[in-house]
């Protein structure tokens, strides 16, 4: 188990890449706390990872909350001790043009997106610091290079790209690792519900090199590569997982 002992927290695990990746990790030995604002979705990956033999705990917190986030953290350390492992996965969109984007759109999104990945951050890696290891991977995507009606999701995708490069300067002396993995069109429960699903997915398989959308364990699996020892001079990095779609 390449993870064995290791603890992961993964944030907005509850559906989609958030749960494949937590049940990537507990695949590998670690133990996951599941956090999401959705109690009974986070509750089934706990269940998930449990029914496999491992250990998981859920803690429903909004990361976008400082206090909420610390909670996070705090019980993680409670149940396991420590951490060593951060997935700063929470994520949501509300794509509108610019003309119709309201303040709240604009703020809920940046709030969740980017604050609440420093929040989190921002208590976990003084644990990692006092192990002298951690491996802390931030959830961008391929819209950080622009697209129409996402200003504001395309905005804080573009500022995970920045926190994570900063953040890899300041703890590499620490030996913390910090990437990032920018998606590109994933078939998650969030794609599936948008009312223009079918026309996305027809678009986006034409200008998509290897003709298919990705699935959330397609992400998972590069999520579990930067959190291993095989990938320990990596930091700083931007991963993208589109199908070489640019």
């Amino acid at each position: 188990m390449e993870l064995d002992g290791r603890v992961a927290i993964v944030t907005g695990a509850g559906l989609g890449i958030g749960r494949a990746t937590a049940l990537k990790l507990a695949s590998e030995g670690a133990k996951v706390v599941v956090n999401d604002v959705v109690e009974e979705n986070g509750s089934k990956t706990v269940d998930q990872i449990r029914s496999m033999g491992r250990e998981a705990i859920f803690v429903q917190a909004d990361v976008s909350k400082w206090g909420e986030a610390k909670k996070l953290v705090d019980e993680a350390v409670k149940a396991f001790g420590t951490v060593h492992i951060l997935v700063n996965n929470a994520g949501i969109t509300r794509d509108k043009l610019l003309r119709d984007m309201e303040e709240e759109d604009w703020d809920k999104v940046l709030n969740i997106n980017l604050k609440g990945a420093f929040n989190c951050c921002k208590f976990a890696v003084p644990h990692m610091i006092e192990n002298k290891y951690g491996k802390i991977v931030n959830l961008s995507s391929r819209a950080h290079l622009g697209n129409p009606g996402q200003a504001n999701y395309s905005s804080s995708k573009a500022g995970i790209i920045g926190l994570t490069r900063s953040l890899s300067l300041e703890l590499g002396r620490f030996n913390i690792n910090v990437n990032a993995v920018a998606p590109g069109m994933v078939d998650t429960e969030g794609v599936r519900n948008h009312p223009k699903y079918e026309m996305i997915i027809e678009r986006a398989l034409k200008i998509t090199p290897l003709r298919r959308i990705g699935k959330p364990e397609d992400i998972a699996n590069v999520i579990h590569f930067l959190v291993t020892d095989a990938a320990s001079y990596i930091t700083g990095e931007v991963i993208h997982v589109t199908g070489g779609r640019y």
